[in-house]
């Protein structure tokens, strides 16, 4: 058994569900997803389980099932106390070392907890088909969104996903993130039509009207604004829909341009991905995406 912390947003969770995946079938065992840590938020508590949307393989880590692979055990626990250090956790808890893509994890054996965020394709491209498979939503496109479904596949379509909420609110998450600028998304748009006749942008964002009041365009332009949160699979669904993708620096426009399978599809990513951050996101973007 392999099992997979999940923590933060709908994109966070879809990385690290696409590790535990893959090292589970490789393994030729099973995955199981410890959700404890939506019930856990002290100050997040927007976050929730979200993958139940798609046609994924959904198993739940018990308590027990967690305590074994990722809490110290009682000998740990009694023997730091009277050292008077932090308990160390077992061999089988597995934390990410860092942001940039860490080959050891794919050698681990069955029977380990996962902790980490694991942005980056390297962990799952080998079972690249199975993901996108399990990342269908479950139910058929209908009503506003299976209308703009079909217009985006019937168009020169592109996503323009801009992220902000906490992004732009919050200072402390404004440091390590930032915003991308209206000038990187410029840029992108003016090579896209440079390459692509009669481009659509289909805008995706957080703050819609935000989107309305600052980013002007002379080129063909809808800005997406009908689902809320709780259907943010949909607005996934339709990004993986377009043919090519501007993204935010955000997991969740991350997956909706990796999630369309087509082999001749444009994405362009910021090259700034975190804001004050030191870490390496040399392996966060396909190598055939763009970056500007």
């Amino acid at each position: 058994m392999v099992i997979t912390r999940l923590i933060g947003g709908l994109g966070n969770q879809m990385f690290q569900y696409a590790a535990g995946r893959r090292l589970a079938h490789v393994l030729g065992t099973e995955l199981k997803m410890d959700i404890t840590e939506f019930d856990n938020y002290k100050f997040h508590t927007f976050r929730k389980y979200s993958l139940g949307n798609f046609d994924i393989r959904e198993k739940f880590a018990s308590p027990k099932e967690v305590a074994a692979l990722a809490r110290p055990t009682m000998l740990e626990r009694m023997r730091a106390k009277v050292l008077r250090r932090p308990p160390r956790p077992p061999q089988t808890y597995i934390r990410e070392k860092h942001f940039h893509f860490d080959s050891e994890i794919m050698r681990l054996p069955d029977g380990v907890y996962l902790d980490g965020y694991w942005q980056s394709e390297k962990y799952f491209a080998d079972i690249a088909e199975i993901n996108r498979r399990e990342f269908t939503v479950k139910v058929p496109q209908m009503g506003k969104n299976k209308e703009l479904g079909e217009q985006i596949n019937s168009r020169e379509s592109v996503s323009l996903h801009v992220r902000r909420g906490d992004y732009a609110s919050d200072p402390h998450t404004n440091k390590v993130h930032g915003c991308c600028g209206l000038d990187y998304y410029l840029r992108c748009v003016e090579f896209i039509n440079s390459k692509v006749k009669n481009a659509h942008f289909f805008v995706f964002s957080d703050e819609p009207q935000w989107v309305a009041d600052n980013v002007k365009m002379s080129c063909s332009m809808t800005i997406v604004n009908h689902n809320n949160t709780s259907k943010d699979y949909e607005d996934l669904r339709l990004i993986s829909q377009c043919k090519h993708h501007i993204i935010a620096n955000s997991s969740f426009s991350w997956w909706g341009a990796w999630l369309n399978p087509r082999k001749d599809k444009m994405v362009f990513a910021p090259k700034q991905w975190f804001g004050k951050s030191k870490e390496s996101t040399q392996d966060l973007i396909p190598t055939q995406w763009l970056r500007r």
